[in-house]
């Protein structure tokens, strides 16, 4: 009988999911190549063959969830209303972060930092939002600096979303919360005319 595999694509996602888990509920420091390798039930030749050592894995971990959330707010469709894609862009990074809480984590928990300035490349989730944002601005919808504006909604949906998935929020209230703060939000950077409009318009917790 050979030697297992040990640079399958199996392996290779196993290992992605077992270091995903462990740092999303511990310390970096305590994911170890031999700790990954167990829990994926390989060896740590594994771990050098297919990603390079550790470094090599948790930035992987780190890049399959950059790229899980860019497709996700990605394939929110651009109408012709900047405001309503900014809402169900809203939407879609709280499904995605709720969906995937462990890679949530990862991302946004101190693993791995997250760096909203665009340094993860083409992928930025953040890429889609200030697009919305700049539409909205160039309308006369929004008023403001659109890093400003972006950095504002980003922290309001980051905060929701980790109360949320921390079950500090149950289920009712966690949807009547994100539905009034994101619409808060957005209406604390609207031009005069759409702030009236968005006031009137505010949903009934």
């Amino acid at each position: 009988m050979g030697r297992p595999r040990t640079n399958d694509e199996a392996v290779k996602e196993r290992l992605v999911a077992c270091a995903t888990e462990m740092l999303a509920n511990g310390p970096r420091e305590s994911v170890t190549v031999r700790a990954v390798a167990a829990a994926a039930g390989t060896s740590t030749t594994a771990v050098y063959s297919l990603f390079g050592g550790k470094d090599g894995l948790i930035a992987a971990v780190r890049d399959r969830a950059v790229s899980g959330l860019f497709e996700e707010v990605s394939a929110v469709p651009t109408s012709e209303d900047p405001l309503a894609d900014l809402h169900a862009l809203a939407v879609a990074y709280r499904r995605w972060g709720c969906g995937h809480s462990h890679l949530y984590t990862v991302l946004f928990g101190g693993a791995q930092s997250f760096d909203p300035s665009g340094a993860v490349g083409s992928r930025d989730p953040i890429r889609p939002l200030i697009e919305a944002i700049d539409r909205a601005v160039a309308g006369s919808l929004l008023a403001g600096e659109t890093t400003s504006i972006a950095l504002s909604l980003w922290v309001t949906l980051h905060g929701l979303v980790t109360l949320e998935l921390a079950g500090a929020l149950d289920a009712p209230t966690a949807e009547a919360a994100f539905r009034s703060t994101i619409h808060a939000a957005l209406r604390g950077w609207a031009t005069p005319a759409v702030f009236r409009a968005l006031r009137r318009a505010e949903p009934v917790t």
